[in-house]
């Protein structure tokens, strides 16, 4: 079976719900973006003891594991070409050999795939086998983006609420918001957005101006345009080259209070102080929070002229 969609989509969790429908063996996972270099076959078929420097003792590989039971190769799209003939060989001929051994080992398993690749384009390229994508290819769901599946919104916000808040809910504009928004990193980006507002602010009604900054620049993007205002034209390279026409232009108000836009100072030195309150004046907890250095924190907080 093979699970296409974009990342953050939730392939994975596609993957284990069909497993988890016979549940019979073992579920493995197997992350083939950190298949590389020279212990990818180990990792992949396992060795025996002595079979390379460091190989003190023999070990079991993920292809062994998941004999009787289900393989879930994640971005299959990035296995190297060695790899890929190998792994056709396992799933054509059912059996495999561990580095460094002469004796060849059965292993008989379900294999579900997903990439965020258009794999038949790697075809094309040369950086994909061919036989081996038809052979992944027998049953293929394509998992839309959560931009083009708004309706899946609210159960998804929801659950997250649910797993992560205590008692949270979104305001309508927060709702109005999360429908607009594109929404680049699917469902991984809506946890974690929803993670992020819960663990600032303590609600129990979370506001736009507790969204993550990505979606209050987007936000009042959408603001903005709604109101119909423009931005001022970036000046030309020569102040002749300005014409009548172009002194015509609608440009943004000139009174600030007109603007519907926090100045990413404050809104940085806002967010800062929020994550100082939260954390209770930790000033490592909340750097960690704010996705900055400790080093970046301090010098933020003396530029601010905050004292905690």
């Amino acid at each position: 079976m093979l699970v296409l969609g974009e990342t953050g989509t939730g392939k994975e969790v596609v993957a284990k719900s069909i497993y988890q429908a016979r549940q019979d063996g073992p579920f493995v996972t197997i992350d083939c973006s950190s298949l590389v270099g020279p212990l990818m076959e180990s990792e992949l078929f396992g060795h025996v003891k002595g079979s390379f420097s460091g190989a003190s003792n023999n070990k079991i590989g993920l292809i062994e594991l998941a004999n009787g039971g289900t393989a879930f190769f994640d971005e299959i799209g990035e296995l190297p070409l060695e790899a890929q003939s190998k792994l056709l060989r396992v799933l054509q001929e059912k059996e495999f050999r561990p580095v460094g051994s002469t004796t060849t080992k059965k292993s008989d398993f379900r294999i579900i795939a997903a990439t965020n690749r258009d794999l038949l384009r790697e075809v094309e390229r040369g950086t994909f086998r061919r036989d081996l994508y038809y052979r992944l290819n027998v049953v293929t769901i394509r998992l839309e983006p959560l931009r083009e599946r708004t309706e899946d919104l609210q159960p998804l916000v929801n659950h997250f609420l649910a797993l992560y808040g205590s008692g949270h809910e979104l305001s309508q504009a927060v709702w109005d918001a999360f429908h607009e928004y594109e929404w680049p990193g699917n469902v991984r980006e809506l946890e974690n957005c929803i993670l992020q507002m819960v663990a600032m602010h303590t609600g129990p009604t979370l506001h736009t101006g507790d969204m993550p900054s990505e979606l209050q620049n987007a936000f009042h993007a959408k603001e903005f345009e709604r109101q119909g205002l423009a931005l001022a034209p970036a000046l030309p390279a020569y102040p002749e080259a300005v014409d009548a026409a172009s002194t015509s232009v609608p440009r943004v108000p000139a009174r600030s209070e007109d603007i519907p836009i926090v100045p990413l100072v404050e809104v940085e030195r806002r967010e800062i102080l929020r994550a100082l309150k939260f954390t209770g004046g930790d000033r490592g907890l909340a750097a960690h929070l704010l996705g900055i250095g400790r080093t970046t924190l301090y010098r933020k907080l003396k530029e601010y002229e905050v004292a905690v």
